[in-house]
């Protein structure tokens, strides 16, 4: 490790949002590792406890719900608190839901409570830590997807909101280059975590929700969808191989504006790139095995 490396994570703080499981908590333990001291987003306190137990004291827990502004507003004012005049040289957007199901039954509430978290929530979040960051001309790190680039039969809600967030973290990445600020935007592929069972594992609780014309028409299509979605996601990545990327974004002297990681990321966004729509079209049918088109 370079010494720019050990200076940047020795006297540095980072926030990092939803440590529960996954890619945050395994952002949380490397870069405690690493020699962060580390702001752990969380929703409930005995999660908090169980990372500051495995992790030490290099990890606070601090209770964030990254769509309630004054959860946000309080957990700024503790991680500033707590500094003590050392630098914020960090903060990692990892919160996030996901949600699978055809579009023409996806609700309006569905809709807002997906993006609430997933878009609204991290501009909050890196508003209210912006200050600090600024300061000390630190680094946001914003966790999107392969998704951003390619949509998937049964995703389009999920991709929109990812790639929501991805335009907004580029033009964010503009702004506050001047300012001496690095934007990085981290696109995961198949990564295995507990998001998704919480995802894809009751396809048939949700196909049960649909009126019955709307489990007729879909209820095969989503099934199939569902079967190879969830097997490659379970064969995906490791979730530490996205906390090392995390931990080379926060670090590295001149980090790249956006990585690709993990099971399929390359390929997935290869394909998006080089193929026209109806042959991509066609990769993805075949992928998950849909029907033909009436006609064809």
């Amino acid at each position: 490790m370079s010494n720019e490396h050990r200076t940047r994570s020795d006297s540095g703080g980072v926030v990092i949002t939803g440590t529960s499981s996954g890619i945050g908590r395994a952002s949380a333990l490397l870069l405690a590792r690493s020699g962060f001291r580390v702001f752990a987003g969380v929703r409930k306190p005995a999660d908090g406890a169980a990372l500051q137990a495995e992790a030490g004291e290099a990890v606070v827990p601090i209770i964030l719900d990254v769509t309630d502004a004054a959860s946000i507003a309080a957990a700024a004012a503790e991680v500033t608190r707590r500094l003590e005049r050392g630098p914020l040289t960090g903060v990692v957007n990892v919160a996030g839901v996901g949600m699978a199901g055809p579009i023409e039954y996806v609700t309006p509430a569905e809709l807002r409570g997906l993006f609430e978290v997933d878009v609204f929530g991290q501009v909050a979040v890196i508003q209210a830590f912006l200050p600090l960051i600024r300061q000390a001309r630190g680094r946001i790190v914003n966790i999107s997807s392969v998704g951003a680039h390619i949509a998937m039969p049964f995703g389009g809600a999920l991709g929109a909101a990812k790639s929501a967030l991805g335009i907004l973290s580029d033009a964010l990445r503009l702004e506050l280059r001047p300012f001496g600020v690095r934007v990085c935007t981290i696109e995961p592929g198949a990564i295995n975590t507990p998001a998704v069972e919480k995802t894809l594992g009751d396809v048939e609780g949700r196909i049960a929700q649909l009126p019955p014309e709307g489990a007729k028409r879909y209820g095969a299509m989503w099934r199939a969808f569902t079967r190879r979605a969830y097997a490659m996601e379970r064969d995906g990545s490791p979730p530490e191989v996205v906390a090392r990327v995390v931990l080379q974004a926060l670090t590295t002297p001149n980090p790249r504006p956006r990585y690709v990681v993990g099971k399929h990321a390359r390929l997935l966004t290869t394909l998006s790139r080089v193929l026209p729509d109806r042959e991509l079209d066609a990769v993805r049918n075949r992928l998950f095995s849909l029907p033909a088109a009436v006609g064809e």
